[in-house]
């Protein structure tokens, strides 16, 4: 698999994962194997795929448990640390924080942040800690970002173009608050903007809301300033399937800034369903 062309640390040296929901947390395990690199990993109890980790050394952690996680981090020898896959929000109440993560909060303001400002704050955190902080995309082979233009048979008409056109202004604006980085539009009408609940409940969301008429897009964007070493936009075959089971007619992502995951699948699921899939420019 070829590289990002980034100038990073010898083969050798082990990668730290701290591993969430969904399958990019496989992907850089995948890669670190194919480059002969070691890897440990930090998987999130209730987040992280038991069978993603399975064949490489790790341990589980909830999230709240943050001076356990830091000394297995150390203790297996992690210097580069990536951040990888989703994790939900829970209450402050359920994450129980240890007297390490407890210190954090009180410093940062867990409440008072979106998720954006959280994780940003998490990296600095890290940083502090020691840890050099690299985004999956840094790992991972260039053909994993979205480039601009459709990636497989259809195009947006002039009909999903304004609709697109309206989600960009409505993501912009989410993400200017630290809302959500995606929006879901048909017919110019905003059927449901993603919030706490991720992308892909926003799209089983909107499939109770769809109108008559010409499917709506799903439109997703990088927030303005996002740390993108920490909660870069990315799409998969899952974004696919809930786009089609939702009645879209297609799915616009930020150009040069969205992770694509699994790029063939998304193909091929994208065509099967009579779905574009287009990377725009949203600057």
């Amino acid at each position: 698999m070829a590289g990002s062309g980034r100038a990073g640390p010898p083969a050798g040296e082990r990668l730290g994962i701290v591993a969430g929901s969904g399958t990019l947390p496989r992907r850089l395990i995948e890669a670190c194997a194919a480059r002969g690199r070691p890897v440990y990993v930090v998987a999130l109890r209730g987040e992280a795929d038991p069978e993603a980790v399975a064949a490489v050394p790790h341990d589980w952690c909830r999230i709240g448990a943050a001076a356990k996680a830091l000394a297995l981090l150390r203790e297996n020898g992690v210097r580069e640390l990536v951040l990888a896959g989703g994790v939900r929000r829970p209450s402050l109440s359920a994450i129980r924080p240890d007297w390490r993560a407890a210190k954090f909060f009180a410093k940062v303001g867990y409440r008072m942040l979106g998720d954006d400002g959280l994780l940003s704050a998490v990296v600095k955190e890290l940083e502090i800690e020691g840890f050099r902080l690299v985004g999956a995309h840094e790992l991972l082979d260039a053909s994993t970002t979205v480039p601009e233009g459709p990636l497989g048979r259809l195009a947006p008409d002039a009909g999903a173009a304004a609709d697109i056109a309206r989600g960009i202004a409505v993501a912009r604006a989410l993400g200017a608050l630290d809302v959500g980085q995606a929006v879901v539009v048909q017919q110019g009408l905003v059927l449901g903007v993603e919030a706490i609940e991720g992308t892909d409940a926003l799209l089983e969301r909107c499939a109770r809301l769809r109108r008559d008429g010409m499917g709506g897009v799903l439109v997703k964007l990088e927030k303005p300033g996002q740390e993108r070493r920490a909660d870069r936009p990315t799409i998969g075959p899952q974004t696919v399937r809930g786009a089609a089971a939702a009645g879209l007619q297609g799915i616009a992502v930020a150009a040069g800034a969205t992770l694509l995951l699994d790029r063939d699948d998304v193909v091929r699921l994208a065509d099967e369903a009579g779905l574009f899939v287009v990377g725009v420019s949203a600057a």
